[in-house]
């Protein structure tokens, strides 16, 4: 879609393209490196970090999402937001969409929390730094694998503006997983987490919405957003246990 078309039919999409290029412009005209930013600028911008977001910062699991680290990892997941965003919008809703992002960038990183929290028990491992909109993308992407999918399992499924080839968004989804294990310093627990996140919540989302639509009963119209605040809990409930566990 051309910006226009975009700000009409997908307008969280082109409102999370924004707001991931102005936090990056804001940072750069702050005296970030454009293409190197320190470990202290990552943390003062939101960067999900262990101490910091399993501590008294959770907020970090969601602003890391809209922080990238360099130009190039911004321009990437720009082009994957703008690519994958537009068809997720169509297809969920504006909100639901939008909702689906930030609850598969949480997954992401709550994944990365436990794993690097692991590593620290079993391999005397240091916490690291991570930030950036791929696990709420690979989120996106799943989600709309996982539409795919069940059109063709389910008899008379349907969705709305889903019309994205189920080849074509497998073999994009396995290039950018295999592409985290092959090049060093990428978050593949974020992506993981988040792509599991994604297919979660489509599925739900997808089939409550099914069965929702032949009723008028106001509890099955309200079950693809009782869906939402389920795995919302979930999270919460996660966090809650590392926190406590680690005891920060």
């Amino acid at each position: 879609m051309p910006i226009t078309t975009l700000a009409r039919f997908a307008p969280i999409t082109l409102l999370l393209l924004l707001s991931f290029i102005g936090l990056f412009v804001i940072q750069i005209a702050s005296g970030v490196d454009i293409n190197e930013p320190s470990l202290k600028s990552l943390l003062k911008w939101g960067a999900n970090a262990l101490p910091y977001t399993i501590g008294n910062e959770p907020w970090r699991l969601i602003s890391s999402a809209f922080l990238h680290i360099g130009l190039m990892h911004l321009l990437f997941n720009c082009f994957a937001m703008y690519y994958f965003g537009q068809a997720a919008e169509v297809t969920f809703g504006s909100v639901k969409f939008l909702l689906l992002f930030l609850l598969s960038a949480v997954g992401g990183n709550l994944l990365n929390s436990y794993i690097t929290w692991w590593q620290i028990l079993h391999y005397n491992g240091v916490p690291g730094v991570s930030a950036g909109a791929s696990g709420g993308i690979m989120g996106i992407g799943m989600a709309l694998l996982m539409v795919e999918l069940l059109k063709k399992i389910l008899p008379n499924f349907t969705a709305n503006g889903s019309n994205t080839q189920l080849k074509s968004l497998a073999i994009i989804m396995a290039i950018n997983l295999l592409y985290g294990f092959a090049v060093p310093g990428i978050d593949n627990a974020g992506h993981i987490g988040g792509a599991v996140t994604g297919a979660i919540l489509a599925v739900g989302i997808m089939l409550a919405k099914r069965y929702s639509v032949s009723s008028d009963n106001f509890i099955f119209k309200a079950l693809p957003w009782l869906f939402f605040a389920i795995i919302a809990l979930i999270f919460y409930k996660l966090w809650l246990d590392l926190h406590l566990l680690i005891g920060l």
